[in-house]
């Protein structure tokens, strides 16, 4: 059964693990990779991502990615949300403070805020405005 649209953005505002895809060669399949997000229902989705990585370049170069997000209990619902991307910004302590509290137990935020910042070096956030969705609930299936 399909989504309405205040369930599927309700869902998607949910912390999930995102498999993140996007074209990054014409005669290939689109690069998918599993990354957090952060979506507030109504308005943009962000990733976050080393500017030199594969996914930001591929991103850069095909101006647009799709996400999709899953569970299996208590029933097995998904969404995917495709669209342009609206914005780059530069990271900073503030957006990787927001993301990892969203995903890590209080007590590991910082750690890994630290970690971020001295191991893995520079970051940008890229954000998507949603213009297509896919969504369904399988019930008890």
């Amino acid at each position: 059964m399909v989504l309405s649209s205040e369930e599927r953005e309700q869902f998607l505002a949910e912390p999930h693990i995102g498999a993140l895809s996007v074209v990054e060669r014409p005669d290939r399949a689109p690069l998918t990779v599993p990354i957090w997000y952060q979506y507030t229902p109504g308005g943009e989705l962000w990733v976050s991502t080393p500017p030199e990585s594969r996914k930001a370049k591929a991103i850069e170069a095909a101006g647009r990615f799709s996400l999709m997000v899953q569970r299996v209990e208590p029933t097995v619902r998904y969404v995917s949300v495709e669209g342009p991307v609206v914005r780059t910004r530069p990271g900073s302590y503030e957006l990787t403070w927001e993301m990892a509290s969203r995903y890590l137990p209080a007590d590991k935020v910082a750690g890994y805020v630290e970690f971020e910042r001295t191991q893995l070096g520079e970051h940008i956030a890229i954000h998507m405005r949603p213009e297509r969705w896919l969504s369904a609930d399988m019930g008890s299936v």
